[in-house]
């Protein structure tokens, strides 16, 4: 078996004054509540269209964009939000890409620097979510290997979504952090087989 380096396989967590400090913007309404919907075959139109605009804005500074998160596993219900990873050579130089995407309507509201230079934009109706990578961060790597697994694994898949459905009831007021213990259960699994695929 193929040994995936630790960066790859620890979740980095920040600090409740790290993860306080992060927001930049202003707090988009549609998170005050949880909503879990079907999945809609209409996500990946959704995505398309966001990768088309931000190729034309951004050109060949991007190195990387991939449609991640719950709504680009086919068949997982999840919260209506495109997320989207987008890789260039330098997430901290915020001049090379948040004037070039203002026009789509993308606000900057994460700065992360903390975790591997991550930034976070929105677009659309607050429906996009646009992540920002420097180009050899890991955790850009531990989205798409999550997808691919919970896209062929559908037991997973079904555990994931029945997870979110209940937290959602719950309306647990740190969603993404209550969702860890079974994502941290699907990556011991991920981890445990063969790595077969590119780490990049």
């Amino acid at each position: 078996m193929t040994e995936y380096p630790p960066e790859i396989t620890q979740r980095l967590l920040g600090t409740p004054e790290q993860n306080a400090s992060g927001l930049v913007g202003e707090w988009p309404r549609r998170w005050s509540s949880i909503v879990i919907e079907d999945y809609d075959p209409g996500w990946v139109e959704r995505y398309a269209d966001a990768r088309a605009a931000i190729v034309a804005a951004l050109g060949e500074r991007v190195v990387g964009l991939e449609h991640v998160g719950s709504t680009s596993v086919p068949g997982l219900a999840a919260k209506p939000v495109i997320d989207i990873d987008l890789l260039l050579a330098d997430s901290a130089e915020e001049s090379v890409y948040v004037p070039p995407l203002a026009p789509l309507g993308y606000r900057l509201l994460l700065r992360e620097p903390w975790w591997y230079g991550h930034r976070m934009l929105i677009g659309g109706d607050d429906d996009i979510h646009l992540h920002v990578w420097p180009r050899d961060a890991p955790e850009p790597i531990r989205h798409r290997l999550l997808r691919d697994w919970l896209r062929t694994h559908p037991e997973d898949r079904d555990l994931y979504a029945d997870t979110k459905r209940r937290l959602a009831r719950e309306q647990s007021s740190d969603y993404t952090m209550a969702k860890s213990d079974v994502i941290d259960q699907i990556f011991a699994r991920i981890f445990a087989q063969p790595n077969t695929s590119p780490l990049s």
